[in-house]
């Protein structure tokens, strides 16, 4: 079994920055990527960023230089630092990591977070 749990979520000012944090558990052998997701209301979920073991971050270009994302490999966990939010940032939050479990090492799932609450308003 494998748990991903998402944290940080809040109400933040235009402006302002929010930090998340994705924590990882259960019968993890390795995580190859991990990914930061947002669905607004009404809209289909889209990428954020994501983060490869061994290589730098990518970002939606709407987020780019706004948005950090960084991983603690040790701990199996993903952080996104947001900085200058902006209304349309408003969204559920998902982590998402591509994971190989000790009971099928070398085979890779995709799993997903319960998501955590961001909302930019004044």
């Amino acid at each position: 079994q494998v748990q991903l749990v998402e944290s940080g979520g809040a109400l933040v000012q235009p402006g302002g920055s929010l930090r998340l944090s994705c924590a990882a558990s259960g019968s993890i052998f390795s995580i190859s990527a991990m990914a930061w997701y947002r669905q607004a209301p009404g809209k289909e979920r889209e990428l954020v960023g994501t983060i490869i073991s061994g290589a730098s971050a990518n970002y939606a270009d709407s987020v780019k230089g706004r948005f950090t994302i960084s991983r603690d490999n040790g701990k199996n966990r993903v952080y996104l630092q947001m900085n200058s939010l902006k209304p349309e940032d408003k969204a559920v939050y998902y982590c998402n990591a591509r994971i190989s479990t000790v009971l099928a090492i070398g085979s890779y799932n995709y799993y997903w977070g319960q998501g955590t609450q961001v909302t930019v308003s004044s």
